[in-house]
């Protein structure tokens, strides 16, 4: 079956497999291209390529290109003239194009040498086509229409995928729908002016944190490489590319698009998994791009004082890196004066409590400025005691204690993403973080090694992390 008329006349479909994901630093180990003109496959063409470097484990066991193949293969400099010569004048045809597009763009100028073509990418394609559906990605479009792979992620059998998929469609739809698909599926996404070709299409679309910098390369080891921005996202691609987007950009995303060079990426099993990155790597890293709180390692609880009888009645007991379950008769958790003070005027108001006896107003004698607006029952002016006030002030500051932890000791929470199939067991105890550990296995060492260590930013993205029920249905208590 030949190609329909609404495609463009020469295309060149096209797949690579790569060392890794990153269109820069990562190299080429396999190049395949069918040339189409005219509906018909004019050349048929694939190499194995020497990448200069090692090619990660985890890549070999998912592409099967070990370090052994390629030993030996040519370089990409050595097969550019026969690369070029295929490609010219075709329309660069893949799946996820740009990130293919990419990695060829940037190994020709590693050689020296400049390319540019029109690109179409058959995930769009596909969404063009048949928006009803999903997924796109190839091992979906493989399922879905029944297409032929004898090697999957090998760079010929991937490619002779695609144009079935083409031939598939071409087929199914008319010249004129096909034409409109196929306008759709060249059309350039926004991209920084300063962002290599194929970085945003590298992305994955999973779980996990990433970091744009204003550098193109990282700095040399011993160096810091601290980031404009860090963020997190269920769908990393689709975060970062929400950042460029060409229309309705906030001005911070516009003035992270004009510095922006380079993006990087750290894939996580889940949600919370993203949660304990972001929030560890915004405390290490301190990007300039984030609204950053105030650190936490100041942070204290509230503990009344019996009997005292000057303000304020209650002293700071500082509890970051405390165990809790050393607390005693404390209240509240707070990040420094401020917070404190604004819940002890919230319940000033609520309790009809003396903003002086609080620490809240100055002066020693008198009634204070709350009780002219009968807004405090006048311990302050002797309208009832000391005692009376400060243990409706204990019960008031009762609620504001740090919510007993729901169950008998630590928990885990394992997560598992499908498509990537990445696992995280994440340890925790009365509100503390233990660890984490990509094995189930590893954790009685884990938990056996552990120490609680309170953190005011962890307990609060946990207590909101527990507040939606099918979280905390996911929650698995370690049994003794």
């Amino acid at each position: 079956m030949s190609l329909s008329s609404g495609l463009p006349a020469r295309l060149a479909f096209i797949d690579v497999e790569t060392t890794g994901a990153h269109p820069v630093r990562d190299r080429v180990t396999e190049i395949a291209i069918l040339r189409i003109e005219g509906g018909e496959v004019v050349a048929r063409w694939e190499s194995l390529v020497d990448p200069g470097v090692p090619i990660p484990r985890m890549i070999q066991d998912l592409v099967g290109i070990t370090d052994a193949m390629v030993s030996g293969a040519p370089r990409f400099e050595a097969l550019a003239d026969t690369v070029a010569a295929l490609l010219e004048g075709c329309v660069f045809v893949a799946h996820n194009a740009r990130f293919d597009y990419g990695f060829i763009k940037n190994e020709f100028a590693r050689a020296g040498r400049s390319f540019d073509a029109p690109v179409l990418c058959t995930v769009k394609l596909s969404r063009a086509l048949h928006p009803e559906h999903h997924r796109h990605g190839l091992d979906a479009l493989i399922e879905r229409h029944g297409l032929v792979c004898d090697a999957r992620h090998r760079a010929m059998g991937d490619a002779e995928a695609l144009l079935q998929f083409a031939r598939l469609v071409s087929g199914n739809f008319a010249p004129e729908t096909m034409a409109r698909a196929a306008e759709r599926a060249m059309k350039a996404p926004a991209r920084p002016p300063g962002l290599p070709e194929g970085m945003l299409e590298a992305v994955p679309d999973g779980p996990g944190v990433y970091l744009l910098h204003a550098e193109a390369e990282p700095p040399p080891a011993g160096r810091g490489d601290r980031p404009l921005y860090i963020g997190r996202s269920l769908n990393l691609r689709g975060k970062v590319r929400e950042h460029f987007a060409a229309s309705g950009a906030k001005a911070r995303d516009a003035e992270l698009a004009r510095q922006v060079r380079r993006v990087d990426w750290i894939e996580t099993a889940g949600e919370l998994g993203a949660l304990l990155l972001e929030a560890e790597l915004l405390k290490q890293l301190r990007p300039p791009g984030n609204r950053l709180p105030e650190a936490g390692d100041g942070a204290f609880a509230l503990r009344l004082v019996a009997n005292r009888k000057r303000a304020p009645i209650y002293e700071q007991v500082p509890i970051a890196g405390t165990d809790p379950q050393d607390w005693e008769d404390l209240c509240g958790a707070f990040r420094n004066r401020r917070e404190a003070d604004n819940l002890l005027r919230e319940l000033a108001l609520l309790y009809r409590l003396c903003p002086r006896r609080l620490g809240l107003e100055p002066g020693t004698s008198g009634a204070c400025s709350a009780h002219a607006a009968r807004r405090c029952a006048g311990v302050c002016a002797g309208r009832e005691s000391m005692a009376e006030h400060d243990a409706r002030l204990a019960g008031a500051l009762a609620a504001a204690r740090v919510k007993p932890w729901p169950w008998p000791g630590a928990v885990i929470v394992a997560e598992r993403h499908a498509a990537s199939g990445r696992e995280a067991f994440h340890l925790f105890d009365l509100w503390c973080h233990l660890g984490s550990a990509d094995r189930r296995d590893a954790l009685p060492a884990l938990h056996a090694a552990a120490e609680r260590r309170f953190d005011l930013d962890t307990w609060r993205m946990l207590g909101r992390w527990l507040a939606v029920p099918a979280h905390l249905a996911a929650v698995e208590p370690i049994t003794r």
